[in-house]
């Protein structure tokens, strides 16, 4: 029988609990250790692999130093009043990361709005450059082949 997919809702929770996680530059490992846990069970609560209890979601919400309900906010499914708080899977995957952590708060740094706008403006260009640029193709060797072999 295979595996049942997770439920979207812990994924969602498990990426929240990794975003806050970095963005205080926790490890898995010592999240685990203040909560009586292992780090690989950290790793399966922040993939969605295993559900998090509400105590759980408590204890660790303490160690992060966030309420409860904020693991929730803009989760799918859920009722939050305007659609427009709510966050996209693009922008919590990027905050999930070391690199979107570095990224964003290197970003709010600069206070010029004219540099802002450049830095996004290459970027676009950057990711629309990628997007349109085929795969590279692989490499034949200039090789001859040896006499009598093939």
């Amino acid at each position: 029988m295979p595996a049942k997919p997770p439920n979207p809702v812990d994924v969602y929770v498990g990426q929240r609990v990794r975003m806050r996680r970095i963005e205080i530059n926790m490890s898995q490992e010592f999240l685990g250790e203040q909560i009586g846990l292992t780090f690989q069970q950290i790793q399966k609560y922040e993939k969605g692999t295993n559900r998090i209890g509400a105590s759980r979601i408590q204890q660790i919400g303490k160690v992060l130093e966030v309420p409860a309900n904020f693991f929730f906010e803009g989760a799918p499914g859920g009722w939050e009043g305007e659609s427009s708080s709510q966050t996209s899977p693009a922008l919590l995957e990027l905050l999930g990361t070391r690199e979107g952590q570095i990224l964003i708060n290197s970003f709010v740094r600069i206070r010029d709005a004219e540099i802002r706008r450049s830095f996004v403006s290459l970027i676009e260009k950057a990711a629309t450059l990628i997007d349109s640029t085929p795969p590279p193709k692989p490499k034949r060797s200039n090789r001859r082949p040896r006499p009598g072999k093939k």
